[in-house]
């Protein structure tokens, strides 16, 4: 089973991997990139020159008499050069700005993608708000570094080059002086880099339970209130929110500490020129324009090492971000299509599954050598305890699951020897639980499919009786539903989904549990439906009211993972065995 917040699994990636992997989404935009570094170089170019300007200004005003022509000429070439240099950091921005939504759109893109891939052990696994952390905080978390961090190095690097060349220029023996520091930079700045890494992993997976809790806590919020549960939720989330702040402010002490030390550097540095500058600005040896430069220049080549702090903020967060994401990406499905796997063009609906075993964890076999077979055309009803394996029989006919052990056959065929997709394209479920996304009646039955028309969802609707409720309704079809439906009864909902089943022209349908939890006249609409759909194509039926499937074909009966007994509802009653045991069971209740 998939943990999403194994520390093994997020330790397993090297900076090296992460880097070679965020920069593969990078390559389909290489020339956005490559324009956006001529223009940072240009823009670079400007910003050197704007000290050395300064310098000569300074001189010019030091000197005995002021040149006027000269002290205009410079303030020009110095305001010329700041704007020209504004001007192409907004160029630049807007280049990398759209570059980087670019890429994240992809990356967004491909998780979506690869989570609709996914086996249903695996959303059983990972709770919910942890995955919309993965598609949505992460990928924002990347974005920044593609836009800022990624072309920052690049810039940082042209500056900080340029710099180390313009003070060489200006004086060699104090540039040798200055560049003492960084051994002691490049110490804090490793010793910065391995704290941080952990803080963030820290408060990136802090920041997934926290949303995990949420997402799980609002949707059952109802079942809270019921049970008058609110104080020791109250205390749930206080955890784990405490637990998220301790992480925060282990993350903000690194950082508190990380630039400070990067501050004093800056100040001995400061120190070292204005003492060693000023004596050979009294021995004319250099000019207090040249040590002014000298200055800018050295805050300059500072300003990009202060910034290391919040690039490493951005660089680490994206990091632990990738981690995760990653982690997603490399967590391949179990239920995988064979390389010779075939699609169906039609299919006849016959079912045999011929001695399976199937085991949730091992060597817990839910299913024990299960055969029976399901003829075209035919519906037949599973029953049993709860656990006796009649759900878990329906999910692998979809293969939601694979067996350890038998063959489950689709009109002679292994169903691992048939695509995924094309197997579920003829089977149509309905669950007890029915499932609506936000949008409209219409919209719900078509689920995107726009070569399903307006007249067969209404027919569908008319044969499975939903138009009753939806012709009554302000909107009809067009009637908007909210989040999970629930503007609409569980019958309704449950109508809504036979009519979404009907209108993608299964071969096969499966109901489980669909007539649960349903008022008697709601009932009688369902079971009118059935009878109809039952022209349709194969039916297999999960329920516990043994009152609604007495005209099926065939009743299985398990118990505890075996069938035990096979037949019609009248040839069950006469064996005298376990059906008929329940059948006047449920007959007493009603009837008390």
């Amino acid at each position: 089973m998939y943990d999403i917040d194994a520390d093994v699994r997020l330790h397993q990636y090297k900076d090296r991997e992460i880097i070679k992997r965020l920069l593969t989404y990078a390559k389909p935009f290489v020339p956005a990139f490559a324009l956006t570094l001529v223009l940072m170089l240009i823009s670079v170019s400007f910003a050197l020159l704007e000290p050395f300007i300064i310098g000569l200004t300074i001189d010019v005003l030091a000197g005995d008499s002021i040149e006027v022509a000269r002290l205009v000429f410079y303030l020009i070439v110095f305001g010329g050069s700041i704007a020209l240099s504004a001007l192409f950091n907004y160029w630049q921005t807007i280049i990398l700005q759209k570059t980087g939504q670019s890429i994240i759109y992809n990356i967004r893109r491909e998780i979506f993608a690869h989570l609709t891939g996914q086996d249903i052990e695996y959303f059983n696994s990972v709770p919910t708000g942890k995955l919309v952390t993965r598609v949505t905080n992460d990928t924002n978390t990347l974005n920044e570094m593609y836009t800022s961090v990624l072309v920052t190095i690049f810039r940082n690097f042209f500056m900080l080059s340029g710099i180390i060349i313009a003070m060489f220029l200006l004086n060699v023996r104090l540039s040798l002086l200055v560049l003492t520091v960084i051994p002691f930079i490049v110490f804090f700045s490793f010793v910065f880099r391995r704290f941080s890494r952990k803080a963030y992993r820290q408060v990136r997976g802090n920041m997934s339970r926290l949303n995990g809790f949420l997402a799980e806590h609002l949707s059952g919020m109802k079942i809270v209130q019921i049970f008058n549960r609110e104080a020791e939720k109250i205390e749930g989330f206080d955890r784990q929110n405490t637990r998220l702040k301790k992480s925060f402010m282990r993350e903000l002490l690194v950082f508190a500490i990380y630039r400070p030390t990067m501050y004093m550097l800056y100040m001995i540095a400061t120190i070292i020129i204005f003492y060693f500058g000023g004596l050979n600005v009294l021995q004319g040896v250099i000019t207090v324009g040249t040590l002014i430069a000298f200055h800018q220049y050295l805050g300059r080549f500072f300003e990009p090492i202060q910034q290391l702090a919040e690039q490493f903020n951005i660089i680490q967060s994206a990091f632990a971000s990738s981690e995760r994401i990653f982690g997603i990406l490399d967590n391949q499905p179990t239920v995988l299509d064979a390389p010779d796997a075939i699609e169906l063009d039609k299919l006849q609906g016959r079912i045999e599954f011929r001695n399976v075993w199937f085991a949730y964890k091992e060597d817990e076999w839910v299913l024990k050598d299960v055969s029976f077979t399901v003829e075209p055309m035919q519906s037949v009803a599973f029953v049993g305890a709860t656990g006796a394996g009649k759900t878990t029989i329906l999910a692998l006919l979809t293969r939601n699951y694979d067996i350890q052990k038998g063959q489950i056959l689709l009109d002679g065929i292994d169903i691992k020897d048939i695509k995924t997709a094309s197997l579920r394209s003829f089977i149509g479920q309905m669950l007890q639980d029915v499932f609506m996304f936000s949008g409209t009646i219409a919209s719900n039955i078509r689920l995107r499919n726009e070569a399903i028309t307006q007249t067969e969802i209404e027919e569908a609707c008319e044969y499975v009786n939903a138009h009753r409720f939806i012709e009554k309704m302000p909107q009809k079809y067009e009637e908007r539903v909210r989040e999970r439906g629930n503007n609409f009864s569980a019958g309704q909902r449950q109508l809504i989904s036979f009519a979404r089943t009907l209108v993608h022209k299964p071969r096969i349908m499966i109901l489980d549990e669909a007539t649960s939890n349903i008022d008697t006249e709601t009932e009688q609409l369902i079971q009118e439906s059935l009878k109809k759909m039952m022209n349709i194509g194969t039916m297999l039926i999960v329920a516990h009211r043994l009152s609604t499937i007495q005209h099926v074909d065939q009743i299985i009966v398990l118990q505890q993972g075996r069938i035990l007994e096979k037949g019609s509802h009248q040839e069950l009653l006469r064996k005298d065995g376990h059906y008929r045991h329940l059948y006047e069971l449920q007959y007493q209740d009603q009837q008390t």
